[in-house]
């Protein structure tokens, strides 16, 4: 798989069209773009311990898979937005403790999140399940190859990175799986489309947290 070299791969037709039917159907019609803690959705933890799924994310990981956090997003001409180049580096926790190389903390939706240090988030990875056709006209992921091995990046990294080396776009259809690294730069634009662009958002560890520190979603793994 290209997750080691490129920090992404695409999984084709991991899901049918009847499941993502299923999950569509599980997480109703959204009003904003999205929503947090949907690890609690039956239907969506059953796909993220699957061996289907675990099977796929395992080889990255150092321990057992465990999905610690699914977020839902779901951009249509009524909720559209853009999304600037950036990483993912936070984590959700279910408290806030004072834990070295921990911080700096934020609350999001209510939930507890914090940056890790970076060496834990090199041991994690993403899986994007797309639930409908992913296009340049509606918003498909865009991202920097190799920019996951640089580290936590500042602005002024970031954009001589972006200069230095070309995007791509991850065009996927609806079943697609998406697996990327934490670390790698990515993007998204505003739809063009008339058509929905719904994700499925899972993020995986193998360890545990140090400190007394707990996943915000680990309660929910099977």
């Amino acid at each position: 798989m290209a997750v080691a070299s490129e920090g992404f791969d695409l999984i084709p037709s991991l899901l049918s069209a009847a499941e993502c039917a299923d999950l569509i159907a599980a997480l109703g019609e959204s009003e904003n773009a999205g929503r947090r803690g949907i690890l609690a959705v039956d239907a969506v933890s059953k796909y993220a311990h699957s061996s289907k799924v675990t099977r796929l994310v395992r080889p990255f990981l150092s321990g057992e898979p465990r999905a610690v956090r699914g977020i839902f997003f779901d951009k249509s001409p009524a909720v559209n937005w853009n999304v600037a180049w950036h990483q993912d580096l936070t984590i959700a926790v279910r408290e806030k403790r004072d834990v070295t190389g921990f911080g700096p903390w934020s609350v999001k939706a209510g939930v507890t999140h914090v940056q890790p240090p970076v060496g834990l988030l090199e041991q994690m990875i993403t899986v994007r399940i797309h639930l409908d056709d992913a296009g340049e006209s509606n918003g498909a992921l865009r991202v920097i190859p190799g920019s996951h091995s640089h580290g936590r990046l500042g602005s002024a990294a970031t954009e001589r990175i972006r200069s230095a080396a070309p995007e791509s776009v991850c065009v996927a259809a609806a079943g697609d799986a998406l697996l990327m690294r934490p670390l790698l730069l990515h993007a998204s634009g505003r739809s063009t489309s008339t058509l929905h662009r719904r994700i499925i958002h899972i993020e995986y560890a193998g360890f545990s947290l140090p400190g007394g520190l707990e996943w915000y979603e680990q309660a929910c793994a099977r």
